[in-house]
């Protein structure tokens, strides 16, 4: 049993370093995007996006992105985020979960996988525990979004059938895990296909 349990510990540092050595490349970022301008800052989603149609993948592109993410809200939100919030972003960004306590940085942790796969066109979504939350973050972070090229839209109960649409094609939408379910009911008891 301690064979396997020091086995598990390893491999669980082996990861951290792994995450650790990946934010150090957005650290090795940091001084390239704060030297930029507004303008040349927000002109790297447009390149970022055609990187990706040239066959550039999101991990590759993640260093950067995550760098521009970072001065973005520095400058955006006057926030900035730390290295082990940069971990936190990578460990999302690769599909696993961050757990983290209350202020410790959740919503800004997030905001750079957000962007991260915002660029590929298919849309992010973002999701909350509750409406207030949902459309808190997206007013917060939308600024950040926004100022960085992407299209945000918040999906909620009150919402028509035509604004749903419209936040469902957003770059990046939020909305409740609730709220997504009650969708996807909905649109498999439409009797046409464009409703």
């Amino acid at each position: 049993m301690a064979n396997i349990l020091r086995k598990w510990i390893e491999s669980d540092r082996r990861e951290l370093r792994r995450i650790n050595r990946l934010a150090n490349k957005v650290e090795k970022y940091a001084d390239e995007m704060s030297k930029l301008t507004d303008e040349e800052l927000q002109a790297k989603t447009p390149a970022f996006k055609e990187r990706i149609q040239n066959g550039e993948t999101l991990d590759q592109l993640l260093p950067e992105a995550f760098a521009v993410a970072r001065e973005g809200a520095k400058r955006v939100l006057g926030l900035y985020p730390f290295h082990v919030q940069s971990m936190g972003g990578i460990v999302l960004h690769e599909g696993n979960i961050a757990e983290m306590k209350t202020g410790e940085g959740k919503t800004l942790t997030a905001t750079m996988p957000v962007y991260l796969n915002a660029l590929s066109g298919k849309g992010v979504h973002v999701i909350t525990v509750n409406e207030y939350l949902s459309q808190r973050d997206a007013e917060e972070m939308g600024r950040l979004y926004k100022w960085l090229g992407c299209s945000v839209g918040v999906n909620g109960a009150e919402k028509s059938p035509d604004e749903k649409r419209a936040a469902y094609q957003a770059d990046i939408m939020y909305s409740t895990n609730s709220e997504i379910g009650f969708d996807y009911l909905r649109d498999n008891m439409a009797v046409y296909k464009e409703d």
